[in-house]
């Protein structure tokens, strides 16, 4: 299970950052280059159907059967490949602190740069253990790498022990997730399994299946520019108007306010001047009667102002982006009981919460592949104090070979 380690080290080298708005895809020609060493890698420990789609920059690749069970359900196991733009994913130097003391972490003297058990008290629970951050300039890829590094690790392990029993595995490697668009051209046919899980979760143990309902949304103000100094009764400043947009929508529906199951208006970005201004949304909630009431009153809003302002001023582009797994997934409720059995057996303890995000799984749930979401072992995601718990993943490596252990002869199928 060791082997693990040594391939994360190695992805994470590998800069795959996706790009927001992208024109292409994938979004970054640099994704190719982790996915051509996965192909690579796969062919080498002796993976069978492997596909590198050269276009579309996905990686496919089977496990076969073993002896006995080739009528046994056919299971996936999906990671993405890309990190998040928010921080840089170039020039990420992993360093592994062994036996960790519980106190703040100097991930870069030089800089300055301190990971504080004030800001992140969840430290306290890994005294002892080894973890694997970075020198605080970039973020580290945990988020997926780790989980690609899981299922190659599986991979290898199950090809080297022919004795364990289980059926047919399909393994996937997506481009472009944390953009929105990791499932945009997964190929749900060619993949050809009758079930997934996405490896694409936090700290050991978590296990969802539900997440989400979300919109993007576009706001558009168009003001008027006049002189300041002749500007009374005449100027009509959108981004003074785009601020009041904003204060409309519920102050503590905010996810810096919000937990658990609570949805959110979040302004994700924001751009502009007198004459124009232009401002990102996501829209986020489990339930989907609340997500389709916060876009009526997203809607709302721009309607009472443009009826203050004069219609058009205020110009709204509403798209759903995913839905809540969780009503596929409730016909296939073995997905989760198995997974929690799979855990238990191996000690740990199982935690159902919901995924205040989406995953490619949420996507090819509604495509038609059933694909609750399990742990990586990463915290921290998406910044420069990211960071992975080696001894956890070598464990989520023994929970993907438990778990397919578990459908070598399943009797619902």
């Amino acid at each position: 299970m060791e082997k693990v380690i040594e391939n994360f080290l190695k992805y994470v080298k590998i800069d795959t950052g996706s790009e927001e708005g992208g024109i292409f895809f994938p979004s970054t020609q640099k994704q190719h280059d982790l996915a051509k060493v996965l192909a690579e890698q796969l062919q080498k420990i002796g993976a069978e159907e492997i596909t590198y789609d050269m276009k579309r920059c996905y990686v496919y690749a089977s496990i076969p059967a073993s002896e006995g069970c080739a009528a046994s359900p056919v299971i996936g196991f999906i990671a993405h490949m890309d990190t998040a733009p928010a921080v840089t994913g170039a020039g990420v130097k992993p360093r592994i602190i062994e036996n960790y003391d519980g106190k703040d972490i100097v991930l870069n003297s030089r800089k300055g740069i301190v990971m504080k058990v004030a800001d992140f008290p969840e430290l306290l629970s890994y005294q002892g253990k080894r973890l694997i951050v970075t020198d605080g300039t970039t973020l580290l890829g945990a988020d997926d790498k780790a989980g690609v590094a899981e299922i190659m690790a599986m991979a290898e392990y199950l090809l080297n022990h022919k004795e364990i029993a289980h059926g047919k595995i399909r393994i996937g490697f997506t481009p472009d997730e944390e953009v929105g668009a990791g499932a945009d051209y997964f190929d749900v046919k060619l993949f050809g399994a009758d079930y997934a899980y996405t490896v694409d979760g936090g700290k050991i143990g978590e296990l969802e299946y539900e997440n989400f309902n979300a919109a993007g949304a576009k706001v558009t103000v168009h003001g008027r520019s006049v002189h300041p100094g002749e500007a009374k009764g005449k100027m009509r400043n959108s981004v003074l108007m785009a601020q009041e947009f904003q204060s409309m929508l519920p102050a503590a529906e905010n996810p810096m306010y919000t937990c658990g199951y609570e949805g959110f208006y979040h302004l994700d970005s924001l751009r502009g001047s007198v004459e124009e201004t232009v401002a990102e949304y996501i829209i986020r909630d489990h339930d989907k009667g609340r997500f389709e009431k916060r876009k009526e009153y997203f809607l709302q809003v721009m309607e009472f102002l443009n009826g203050k302002y004069g219609e058009g001023t205020f110009e709204v582009e509403l798209e759903d982006s995913y839905y809540n797994m969780k009503e596929i997934i409730e016909e296939h409720m073995h997905l989760v009981e198995n997974a929690k059995k799979a855990m238990t057996e191996l000690g740990i303890e199982p935690e159902v919460i919901p995924v205040r995000g989406g995953t490619d799984g949420a996507r090819l749930s509604y495509m038609g592949l059933p694909c609750p979401n399990l742990c990586t072992g990463g915290q921290n995601f998406h910044g420069r104090f990211e960071y992975a718990c080696a001894d956890e993943m070598e464990k989520i490596v023994g929970l993907l070979v438990r778990i397919a252990e578990k459908y070598a002869s399943y009797p619902g199928f």
